[in-house]
């Protein structure tokens, strides 16, 4: 037992998936349509509860003045076009939560991170690495009916609808990766 005071070894060890080569171009599908420019925005307009991950994509979804409940943010873009971060202010007013998640893989604490925004009224994931596993996170937690939109460089945003086939669906995916439990605060060893 370890001395009092102390975490035990389990406590200091956090599990993190990583997703395999054999299922990145799976994890590379559109898994709903794709919009991009004013019709993305009028979308966004539209939609009741619904959620972002992509620094682009939460950027314009805040703009149109309708927030999403969450917004997962690494603050880079593949474009390398910046983006100023003010733009994010009003949704990390809600809450901020900043977690680390290495690229290829979905930390433990950015899905903790999306279930307890969810439960919680919503804010904004500030990710020191890779977001782009977060999408996966918010299909999973998202209620029922809500949409969770990633950003596709190049491309625009895929609209998702949370609903049982995509959470089974991802589920699936997550069931795919391989999970190590690693040190906490150090997922990449």
């Amino acid at each position: 037992m370890p001395p009092a005071g102390t975490r035990s070894g389990s406590s200091e060890l956090q599990r993190v998936w990583v997703v395999p080569d054999a299922l990145r171009p799976t994890l590379a599908e559109r898994y709903g349509p794709v919009y991009a420019g004013e019709e993305a925005a009028r979308r966004i307009r539209n939609l009741e509860l619904y959620a972002t991950c992509g620094d682009r994509v939460t950027a314009t979804a805040i703009s149109t003045g309708h927030l999403p409940l969450i917004g997962i943010v690494d603050r880079k873009t593949l474009r390398h076009e910046p983006i100023d971060i003010r733009s994010f202010e009003l949704l990390a007013a809600r809450r901020e939560i900043k977690v680390s998640n290495p690229s290829g893989m979905l930390t433990e604490p950015l899905r903790t991170a999306v279930k307890e925004l969810v439960r919680s009224g919503g804010g904004l994931i500030e990710v020191e690495g890779e977001e782009d596993l977060g999408a996966l996170a918010l299909v999973e937690s998202m209620p029922l009916g809500a949409t969770v939109i990633y950003g596709i460089p190049g491309e625009g945003a895929s609209f998702v609808r949370v609903d049982a086939i995509a959470k089974e669906h991802v589920r699936a995916l997550i069931g795919q990766m391989e999970v190590r439990r690693v040190p906490r605060g150090d997922p990449t060893r």
